[in-house]
């Protein structure tokens, strides 16, 4: 096992023998409207989706053209409805 293999797994490790019960609940979805104006891809920004909690944790981000009208088409969906909207400028 190489030495960043074993560093990766000694962080894992420890991350699971962390006590998580305070962990406060978390259900954002966040949309980063800074690149917008990026000439090689206008109208595309980034969307991450996050839920946290004492007994989960999961994150997801993707790159999509025009991420505000993404994100609530997902808040749409019976699984993110109760998401808040975060908005980056």
């Amino acid at each position: 096992m190489n030495k960043t293999r074993a560093h990766r797994e000694a962080l894992k490790h420890a991350w699971f023998n962390m006590d998580h019960s305070n962990t406060p609940i978390r259900k954002e979805i966040v949309v980063d409207l800074r690149y917008l104006d990026n000439k090689w891809w206008p109208n595309y920004g980034y969307v991450e989706i996050i839920s946290e909690g004492p007994d989960s944790y999961w994150r997801m981000s993707t790159h999509q053209e025009n991420p505000l009208q993404y994100a609530k088409d997902r808040m749409k969906e019976k699984e993110y409805s109760k998401y808040k909207l975060v908005i980056k400028k």
